[in-house]
């Protein structure tokens, strides 16, 4: 994972983290992660981290589809995982399982 840090701010404040939670698997399949302070929830930082490491991550040749997971509870991590372009395609008991396939999104 990487940091997510907010450069607006003098101290240049650690306000979360987002990234890849390993290399892509064999068939090409990425999963992203993120997490933001509460301080900062709700003021469009995850949104636009997230859009830059997907944008960054599609010009990876070996990527074709990348996946998260959010619980089925958090309407907040619902809203951006929609944001992002991902679809809902499964359920483990109270996760909600998300992808996003390289060819429907453009850039």
């Amino acid at each position: 994972m990487g940091c997510l840090a907010n450069d607006s701010y003098a101290d240049s404040t650690l306000i979360g983290d987002l990234g890849f939670i390993d290399k892509p698997d064999q068939t090409g399949i990425g999963e992203i992660g993120y997490e933001v302070l509460s301080a900062y929830h709700q003021k469009g930082f995850a949104i636009e981290a997230a859009e830059a490491l997907i944008y960054f991550a599609f010009t990876l040749r070996e990527l074709k589809r990348i996946i998260a997971q959010s619980s089925d509870n958090h309407g907040a991590s619902i809203r951006i995982l929609k944001k992002l372009g991902m679809e809902q395609i499964g359920r483990d008991e109270n996760l909600l399982k998300w992808e996003l396939k390289l060819e429907s999104r453009q850039f």
